[in-house]
């Protein structure tokens, strides 16, 4: 049976920001079909449930790269990328070759993440679990995305 990573609050785990979930009924239909291993990035990088709003940004420097702030402006990006390496381990351990993740997410936003503003507004871009999941050869793909599988 195929294995696939997915993000825990898919599956009804409360591990959202705000201490919920958003539990997608479309991809418990998977469960006949394929081993599903849920993962919170967030909880796996040390961050609590619940916790502030966090969004991507970009750094002002030359280097350009992703910063994760929360909506008090703590930088939480050390938190994001051990939670990205936590999921990639167990990705590799159970032999997943796929993961359905939460769409906008900064962890797990695969086809568009919220643009750093906490205005609701969202950009084209990857959470910092997805890309390294894709980096990785593993395929990625947001919620919206599994009636291909059913």
């Amino acid at each position: 049976m195929n294995r696939i990573i997915v993000s825990a609050c898919l599956v009804g785990i409360n591990c959202t920001y705000r201490g919920d979930n958003n539990l997608s009924l479309e991809l418990l239909r998977l469960v006949d079909r394929f081993i599903l291993f849920p993962v919170c990035p967030e909880q796996l990088g040390g961050l609590p449930t619940p916790r502030p709003m966090a969004e991507i940004t970009v750094s002002n420097d030359w280097t350009a790269r992703k910063i994760v702030v929360d909506q008090f402006g703590h930088d939480v990006t050390a938190h994001f990328h051990r939670g990205a390496e936590e999921v990639l381990k167990i990705a590799r351990l159970c032999g997943a070759g796929m993961a359905i993740l939460k769409s906008k997410s900064p962890s797990c936003g695969c086809r568009g993440i919220y643009d750093g503003t906490f205005s609701g507004v969202t950009i084209d871009g990857m959470g910092i679990t997805a890309e390294l999941l894709l980096k990785n050869g593993i395929e990625v793909y947001p919620e919206s995305e599994i009636n291909f599988l059913l």
